[in-house]
């Protein structure tokens, strides 16, 4: 029998579609299976840690094992059917690709991440670009005829404005960032990110308030390549944005209870 093959922190990012600092973080809180080999070298069996993640049919793991949404359905839906959807105030509805989700409004840390994170944003973005604005949820955005999505925030540009219609966003924005959630966690790293990729929007962000991890994807050729990322606590930069700085710690941060 053969030895099966061990790879490395890094290796493992890579093959997971994650930031190094994600596996470490996954490593510290044992969420994953590991081999230490010395104080600070550690080896991964990916099958075991796909296993222990949940692993999709295709081969990509989603970064935890998350709740099943609580509706979808096998009919390929367009936005002429998005609009005929009922208002529901404890869910939101979304179209990938087609398939219709319903899930439960976010948690509240979600919300409180969300809001500092659209501060720090319009803080950097409005006196640069005046015209530009920065949108956080709910706000429909349609891609294509079958993809209506609610991103948590969005940055357009000034100079595209023309994308911004009365009752949408009517195209592509600049950056689009997606905060998990219990819900969301594998359709926003697999089947958004691969939607955002495909339509091309140049910047992704996936901020994980549970983990206290921010990681920011550039698009390059085709694909996303990680650009930046932060953990619980320094400052989060970013190089295609100069001077935009901000505490993780302030991000991340809960409200002392008695």
């Amino acid at each position: 029998m053969s030895e099966r093959k061990l790879v490395t922190a890094q290796e493992l990012a890579s093959m997971l579609q994650l930031s190094v600092e994600t596996i470490w973080r996954y490593t510290r809180n044992e969420r994953i299976p590991y081999l230490q080999l010395s104080n600070r070298q550690y080896r991964y069996d990916p099958d075991k840690v796909m296993q222990r993640l949940g692993a999709s049919a295709c081969g990509q793991a989603d970064s935890v094992r998350e709740a099943r949404p609580e509706y979808m359905t096998d009919k390929v839906y367009t936005y002429e059917d998005y609009l005929q959807l009922p208002n529901e105030e404890c869910y939101h509805y979304e179209i990938l690709d087609g398939m219709l989700i319903r899930e439960p409004a976010p948690y509240v840390h979600h919300q409180r991440v969300s809001r500092r994170l659209l501060i720090f944003l319009h803080g950097y973005f409005a006196p640069r670009d005046p015209t530009g604005e920065v949108f956080n949820a709910p706000i429909d955005m349609a891609l294509s005829d079958t993809n209506v999505i609610q991103p948590d925030l969005i940055y357009i540009p000034g100079e595209s404005s023309e994308i911004v219609e009365e009752k949408r966003i009517g195209g592509a924005p600049l950056l689009v960032v997606e905060i998990l959630s219990r819900w969301t966690r594998s359709k926003d790293r697999v089947r958004k990110r691969n939607i955002y990729e495909r339509m091309r929007i140049p910047h992704y962000w996936v901020v994980d308030p549970q983990d206290e991890t921010i990681e920011a994807y550039a698009l390059r050729d085709d694909a996303y390549v990680l650009r930046s990322s932060g953990l619980s606590t320094g400052e989060f930069v970013h190089p295609d944005f100069p001077e935009f700085t901000f505490d993780l710690a302030a991000l991340w941060k809960r409200p002392k209870t008695a």
